[in-house]
C-alpha cells in the first residue's frame, strides 16, 4: 500500500534546504535534485500534488515522491521495487522514518499482482528514536478503472500501526489503486481511527496524470478539492 503521511508519510538535508529557500508561492514547478529525473506528476483529490522521480545514486527500482499542498512541500518518501516503504520525512517537523531491515513479512508488489493479495509486517524507526510497527495487507478487488487515460486496478487494504510497547496508534482501511506500468500504489478513499477514538475519512485518489512534455508536468500547485477544503474553514478564521 502507499503509506501517506501517518496521522495525515527522503532526500538529504541539502535538497530540503534548496527547496525551502523558495517561498511556496514561487514554487510553481518542481526540479528534482542533481542526478535525479522527474518521471510523473500526479494531481490528487484532497488538494495535494505528487512529484515522482528517480535518482541515479539510489538502488535500482527505487522511486521517490515529493508531496505538495497549498502551503508547499510537506513530505518526502522513497519506495523500492517491491514498494517497500524505505524512508519518509516530514519537511515541516524534520523527522525522518526509515525501514528496519529483516522485517517479519516484507511488502511485495510482485506478490500482489501475481496472487491478488499481499500481507505485510514491518517496523520503522524515526530519527527521534520512535519505533513503529505496521501490520496489514492489500488485496486486488478485480476492478479496473481508467483515470485521465491511465489504467489502474483498485485494491482494498487494512493497516494497524502500534508503538514499541504494542499500543495501537492508528487503524486504517479503505481502497487504493495500483499501476503495473508505474510499479506503484496511488491513494484512494480511506478511514483512519486513532488511539483517542477520533475518526477521519479522506480521499487522496489520483485525478490527473502528467508525463514529460505534457501540460501540468512538474506543477506543484494542487488543483482538486482545494475550494472544498477552504469552505470547511470557520468563516471568522477565513476572514482573518
Amino acid at each position: 500500500m502507499t503509506l501517506l503521511p501517518l496521522l495525515r508519510a527522503a532526500t538529504g538535508a541539502a535538497f530540503l534546504a534548496a527547496l525551502s529557500a523558495t517561498p511556496p508561492a514561487m514554487a510553481a514547478n518542481f526540479t528534482p535534485p542533481a542526478g535525479c529525473s522527474l518521471d510523473l506528476t500526479v494531481q490528487n483529490r484532497g488538494c495535494t500534488v505528487a512529484q515522482v522521480y528517480r535518482c541515479d545514486a539510489d538502488p535500482q527500482g527505487w522511486q521517490r515522491t515529493a508531496l505538495f499542498d497549498r502551503d508547499g512541500l510537506y513530505y518526502l518518501s522513497a519506495i523500492d521495487a517491491e514498494t517497500r516503504w524505505m524512508e519518509s520525512q516530514s519537511t515541516r517537523t524534520g523527522i525522518l522514518d526509515r525501514l528496519v531491515e529483516n522485517a517479519p513479512d516484507d511488502a511485495s508488489f510482485s506478490g500482489l499482482v501475481a496472487t491478488g493479495e499481499d500481507s505485510f509486517d514491518f517496523w520503522t524507526q524515526s530519527t527521534s528514536g520512535e519505533l513503529l510497527h505496521h501490520v496489514g495487507g492489500d488485496r486486488l478487488t478485480g476492478e479496473t478503472v481508467t483515470i485521465d487515460g491511465q489504467p489502474l486496478e483498485r485494491t482494498e487494504f487494512e493497516l494497524t500501526t502500534t508503538d514499541g510497547s504494542g499500543k495501537v496508534l492508528i487503524r486504517r482501511h479503505g481502497s487504493q489503486y495500483i499501476s503495473r506500468e508505474f510499479g506503484r500504489f496511488f491513494g484512494g478513499l480511506e478511514t483512519a481511527r486513532d488511539w483517542s477514538g477520533k475518526t477521519e475519512k479522506s480521499d487522496d485518489s489520483p485525478a490527473a496524470f502528467a508525463l514529460p512534455g505534457e501540460a501540468g508536468f512538474g506543477d506543484t500547485t494542487p488543483q482538486f478539492d482545494c475550494d472544498q477544503l477552504l469552505s470547511q474553514i470557520p468563516q471568522e478564521r477565513a476572514a482573518s
